[in-house]
């Protein structure tokens, strides 16, 4: 932490405590992270390592969204209302039933002179941290949202410390797509991390069996990517598990995955019955890219004894994963999916442009919502 004098956008002589990782900006309770903070300093003034983005949209977490639907019956105007209230009393987005935030593109308007993050007053960029820490204000009353989706349009400003992470949009890309797929670009970095070690691995031990994978969730954005990423990677087989069938048509049409399963993966038996007679037996990996809860004995029982689930849903709930994995005597690793892998951001967009299937249903959802 650092004491600055001076701060950029503030008065003259003004000294601030300014940490990287944003303490000077938790209000209640004292001394905790702000992703940890109940509340927010989201004034617009910035310290010389912060920097003030003019927002332009938002991409709310799905199974942030899909709890606030669910919660006010599909009525758009009360998931608004919600959604505004959460930032006006928190000021951040973070919803205080999943925990979850999103993320948001905008126009760099302020860079402090001590921002380690390289960005330029008036560069388009995303935010690659989470809006539950984030400083933000909305100045619109989100006018130009009709509750009903997950990206919202939107005026205010955002506040990013120095340890926060930004890319600037790509100009080839509409950057609705590019926020879409930005917003869930850490599942294919890390599914392409744990695939390729496995490919390695036998590899070396001149074991040729083919590595099997499986995504559920695999229609979705985090889910499409993946498949992608895992057959890059060197996936030998591949399953794609949706829940109903105008999915499945869709995955089969994209052509990500080599097997697409419909299965309720909050139904461990059907699930992982599903899965090994996708793949011949159990996955090596298995991913879960779903945006409900109850998945997670699923997943377990799906991957093999030795096997890997990575676990990217923020309805997760990591107390059912572990004990049941213990339950299940399950002898599988499982990882958190934190959002954040060197290089993340460059092969999700490099995925996009190089596989057609995964821009059709990105391009897709978009459209629907």
């Amino acid at each position: 932490m650092r004491v600055e004098g001076g701060a950029s956008g503030g008065r003259t002589g003004e000294v601030r405590v300014t940490s990287p990782v944003g303490l000077h900006r938790v209000l209640e309770p004292a001394g905790v992270l702000p992703q940890a903070a109940w509340r927010l300093d989201a004034r617009p003034e910035i310290a010389p390592n912060e920097v003030r983005i003019r927002v332009e949209r938002l991409n709310l977490d799905a199974a942030s969204f899909r709890q606030l639907s669910v919660k006010h019956g599909g009525d758009g105007d009360a998931v608004r209302a919600e959604v505004l209230d959460i930032i006006a009393t928190r000021g951040k987005m973070q919803n205080p039933v999943t925990g979850s935030g999103g993320m948001l593109i905008g126009t760099v308007e302020q860079a402090g002179r001590r921002s380690p993050l390289g960005l330029g007053v008036g560069e388009r960029v995303a935010t690659l941290v989470s809006l539950t820490l984030t400083p933000l204000v909305i100045t619109d009353g989100l006018a130009g949202w009709d509750g009903r989706s997950e990206q919202v349009p939107c005026e205010g400003w955002a506040i990013l410390f120095a340890r926060s992470v930004a890319a600037v949009l790509p100009a080839d890309l509409d950057p609705v797509l590019s926020l879409a797929v930005l917003d869930v670009c850490g599942a294919p970095a890390l599914t392409s991390r744990v695939v390729s070690r496995y490919v390695a691995g036998r590899a070396a031990e001149g074991d040729t069996r083919p590595v099997a994978v499986a995504v559920l969730g695999g229609a979705g954005k985090s889910g499409s990517l993946s498949l992608a990423a895992a057959r890059r990677a060197g996936a030998g087989r591949t399953v794609g598990v949706v829940p109903v069938d105008a999915e499945r048509d869709a995955l089969v049409a994209a052509g990500l995955a080599d097997v697409v399963a419909v299965a309720d993966a909050r139904d461990p038996v059907a699930l992982s019955t599903a899965v090994a007679a996708a793949l011949g037996g159990p996955a090596d990996v298995t991913v879960v890219c779903v945006d409900v809860p109850g998945c997670e004995h699923g997943a377990v029982l799906a991957t093999t004894d030795g096997g890997t689930v990575v676990f990217f849903s923020m309805a997760t709930s990591f107390a059912a994963a572990a004990l049941g994995a213990e339950g299940l005597a399950a002898d599988v690793t499982m990882l958190v999916g934190n959002g954040y892998v060197p290089g993340h951001a460059e092969l999700a967009l490099d995925l996009l442009r190089g596989e057609p299937g995964v821009r059709g249903l990105f391009e897709a959802r978009l459209a629907a919502d």
